[in-house]
């Protein structure tokens, strides 16, 4: 049946950044799915994404604690985890965003960007990804964004790490997807949580970017859990290195 195609089930799903927003979204989406949940946040504050998790028929998630700006403790977690647990699919998540002009942008914001969303995706990554190739199957579906494929503006470390976050997808995809490991990506685009925070408070930009959408509306995190579903599933078996925009047209424009 076509639904089979789409389901988790009996399978198990490391989800970073799952505290709010987008992946606190794509874990409920999963534990409706099917799939057994591992939660890596820098804190314990997860009491909502669980709650979601549960409506959703998930059973107990388990909780991983580890800092996203320190990618050598992020490395630690995650190849204990890999040794211990079976790990299916995995979807990078985690990210974080500095806004200032790039000659304003101080080396410390810098490196605190390009370590949370670029190193500590590596630092998961490597060791998950290097299991899933020795068992001879998985999923690894990154967070990227519509600066994977634009400039931006005062977002420089932002739009670094996230262009890197593609080049790595594709990097992976073609290494490892003769192992059976797919690895690919979602681009979102204009989405209501934190990182937007500032652009959707300043009514020029709010609209100005609202008015270049041809769906007419910002996303919301639930927009992007169907294609995180999709990318971790059955049904995108001859699906890899790709980078899948959720943008609600954007880059139509």
């Amino acid at each position: 049946m076509t639904a089979d195609l789409f389901s988790l089930q009996g399978r198990t799903a490391l989800v970073t950044g799952a505290r709010r927003g987008i992946g606190a979204a794509i874990a409920a989406g999963y534990a409706a799915a099917g799939a057994e949940l591992i939660l890596m946040a820098r804190d314990a504050a997860l009491d909502d994404t669980l709650e979601a998790i549960k409506q959703n028929g998930g059973g107990e998630a388990t909780v991983v604690i580890a800092d996203f700006a320190d990618p050598a403790a992020v490395e630690a977690a995650a190849s204990e985890l890999a040794k211990t647990r079976r790990i299916d699919i995995l979807v990078n998540n985690a990210g974080t965003i500095r806004r200032a002009p790039a000659a304003e942008t101080t080396t410390a914001d810098w490196q605190h960007v390009i370590d949370v969303n670029l190193n500590s995706t590596w630092a998961v990554t490597r060791p998950v990804g290097a299991a899933m190739v020795e068992r001879g199957a998985g999923a690894v579906v990154t967070i990227a964004s519509l600066l994977s494929f634009q400039g931006g503006i005062t977002v420089p470390a932002y739009t670094a790490s996230k262009h890197a976050v593609a080049g790595l997808t594709r990097a992976l995809a073609n290494e490892w997807g003769p192992a059976g490991v797919r690895v690919n990506a979602i681009a979102p685009g204009y989405i209501s949580t934190d990182n937007t925070t500032d652009l959707r408070a300043d009514p020029g930009r709010e609209a100005a970017i609202r008015d270049r959408i041809p769906a007419g509306r910002w996303g919301q995190p639930e927009d992007v859990v169907g294609a995180a579903v999709f990318l971790a599933s059955a049904a995108a078996g001859y699906v890899n290195g790709h980078v899948l925009a959720v943008d609600g047209g954007w880059l139509a424009r």
